[in-house]
């Protein structure tokens, strides 16, 4: 991978301190670690959005079902369940 760019940030003092001895501690350099912890947080972002994606459209789904009446209103699934809760209670 070409690195080609440079990335500059303020930071207090003692965390930088800080992560340089923890980085030197685990002979890495700390621009691989920093390398690492931004490739993380892309991914992290990544997975959030792609979720975030899949909920919509499971919504999306649900309101379509909804309108289409193919779909059950809350209170029905309530009743449903409500049933099956007593007949194990029974058991």
């Amino acid at each position: 991978m070409s690195k080609d760019a440079v990335f500059t940030m303020k930071l207090d003092a003692d965390l930088r301190d800080e992560f340089m001895a923890v980085a030197a501690g685990e002979d890495r350099p700390a621009s691989q670690v920093m390398r690492e912890l931004m490739r993380s947080y892309v991914e992290q972002q990544r997975q959030a959005r792609e979720y975030d994606d899949y909920l919509r459209q499971k919504v999306e789904n649900a309101r379509a079902s909804m309108r289409t009446g193919q779909g059950r209103t809350n209170e029905e699934v309530e009743a449903s369940f409500s049933a099956l809760r007593d007949k194990v209670t029974r058991q």
